[in-house]
């Protein structure tokens, strides 16, 4: 036990600046940085969700927007005497984005269609939307005429 003694001695003696000093991790230590590191990575966590969210949220209205314009752009290239007046429905149950769209083409004056276009999507976080325009019957069939009456 001396020899072990006397070793330990001289090892203080050699090194005096590692006495008292310990070495490793206590159980503690380990213990609070995993508390701090389960905190952080939780906040990150809801803020993960609440990206996805929104991310939902855009995504579904650049389908919407794009199913308008589409619907918007096949009306307008029509001819104006082929638009008749009434109400059409549209289901659309697959791809990407499901929806009801309900057209609705009114003839309030003799010259004038109320186009009013009502897209519903089937996913209940998406917001419907409503699109009303007006289509006009030109003053003469001879559209590159500009002396025409």
């Amino acid at each position: 036990m001396r020899i072990s003694l006397r070793h330990s001695a001289d090892r203080a003696e050699q090194h005096p600046e590692t006495v008292g000093q310990r070495q490793g991790f206590s159980l503690i230590e380990v213990i609070v940085s995993m508390v701090l590191l389960a905190i952080a990575v939780s906040s990150l966590g809801g803020l993960m969700i609440s990206i996805s969210q929104s991310s939902m949220k855009v995504t579904g209205s650049a389908y919407r927007n794009g199913i308008l314009m589409h619907e918007v752009n096949r009306l307008i290239a029509l001819p104006y005497d082929s638009l008749g007046v009434g109400s059409l429905s549209f289901y659309e149950t697959g791809g990407k984005y499901p929806h009801t769209r309900v057209v609705t083409i009114s003839e309030p004056s003799v010259a004038m269609k109320k186009v009013v276009v009502v897209l519903t999507p089937a996913n209940p976080i998406y917001k419907p939307d409503t699109l009303k325009f007006t289509r006009t019957n030109a003053r003469t069939s001879r559209v590159l005429c500009t002396i025409c009456p």
